[in-house]
């Protein structure tokens, strides 16, 4: 018996993929858990218009992703930092601080999590801080530290 798979099983395929299995395999493991339908014709062109329609999603999401990029490159935003003598620092800026800077300042809500910053700021001055929009996109939003009054 021919299935389509609904889920990734183990040992047997991934999701959207048509493999053979034994008939008793198909109506007592794979059919009741949910994880496969029969491979019919009407099972495999509603398989092609899940597939058209996520590829459709996708394409959306990458170009919303581009045009925000683009858009956060010409963007900076300002953080405040107490300095002391010589303008050593007192602590540093996470990603927090410049997400919540960019909410304030930008009416941007961009996810700490999803800048790359590898060690927190500790200096006065710009930095460009990369931030992973999508899995093909980074943008680079540039951060001024500069010294609290």
């Amino acid at each position: 018996m021919e299935v389509v798979l609904l889920e990734d099983v183990k040992a047997l395929g991934k999701k959207g993929q048509i493999v053979k299995v034994n008939d008793g395999y198909a109506r007592n493991f794979i059919l009741p858990k949910k994880l496969g339908v029969e491979a019919t014709t009407k099972n495999l062109n509603d398989l092609k218009l899940q597939k058209a329609n996520a590829e459709k999603v996708a394409a959306e999401q990458l170009a919303e992703a581009k045009a925000l990029a683009e858009k956060i490159a010409e963007l900076s935003v300002t953080v405040s930092i107490r300095a002391g003598e010589g303008g050593r620092t007192f602590g540093s800026v996470s990603t927090k601080e410049i997400a919540k800077a960019a909410a304030d300042q930008l009416k941007l809500d961009i996810d700490k999590k999803k800048m790359v910053l590898p060690e927190p700021i500790k200096s006065l001055g710009v930095t460009e801080v990369p931030i992973k929009l999508h899995k093909d996109v980074t943008a680079k939003l540039r951060v001024k530290v500069v010294e609290a009054k």
